[in-house]
């Protein structure tokens, strides 16, 4: 996971990382898996999966495969098929809005024992293009990565999207300071708060804000 330094008077990362959360695979490198050659290894415990399908379809690939659970009566196998999403609040033109956000854009997590049967319906569910896992064989996420994705997908306060980014310009939509053009000097996500250097009385002064407090000049 990505880190941040402290959000301090002098001390902060002028170029701050973003979580894109491209990378779910349990070790070092996602490979998407097409086994038609390949080997299952049975387990009668069920796991976590990633499946890869195309990206904007995730919603209609999961309903895909809980048909096809139910209609190749895989219940006993194939237990939970989800699309990991967080609520997101973003401001554009002065207005806020809340919006679902996908977490892992083109990712499914499905929960299953693997054998070679569960494998054959979630793989060959259409919109599916393969498993994500190492070597020949799809690898299940570590317990602690399911806690994490479960964990986030949970958060009571929706998260503030960020449009800007150091060294651009930004408007002031709140407070005191409102209408001031700046340049955003620093930015803290833990926290929401980002640090605009605001041209006041002939000197740059730097000023903490939320981050719904700005919007993208």
């Amino acid at each position: 996971m990505a880190k941040y330094d402290d959000f301090g008077n002098t001390d902060y990362d002028p170029n701050p990382v973003y979580l894109d959360d491209k990378t779910i695979t349990p070790d070092t490198e996602d490979t998407v898996l097409d086994l038609e050659e390949g080997r299952i290894r049975p387990s009668d415990e069920k796991q976590w999966y990633v499946i890869h399908c195309y990206s904007g379809q995730e919603n209609k690939v999961r309903h895909s495969i809980e048909q096809r659970i139910e209609t190749m009566g895989m219940r006993d196998k194939i237990f939970d098929v989800i699309v990991p999403t967080e609520e997101e609040i973003e401001v554009k033109e002065g207005k806020r809005r809340t919006v679902e956000r996908r977490v892992f854009p083109g990712y499914i997590l499905v929960e299953m024992k693997m054998d070679e049967d569960s494998w054959y319906v979630v793989r060959n569910t259409p919109g599916v293009t393969g498993f994500v896992g190492m070597g020949n064989e799809p690898t299940p996420l570590r317990p602690e990565e399911v806690k994490q994705i479960m964990d986030r997908m949970s958060e009571d306060a929706p998260k503030v999207k960020v449009t800007f980014k150091v060294g651009q310009r930004v408007r002031i939509v709140d407070g005191p300071f409102n209408d001031f053009i700046g340049m955003v000097a620093a930015i803290d996500p833990d926290k929401s708060k980002v640090r605009v250097m605001v041209n006041f009385f002939g000197r740059d002064t730097p000023v903490e804000l939320d981050f719904l407090e700005v919007e993208k000049v």
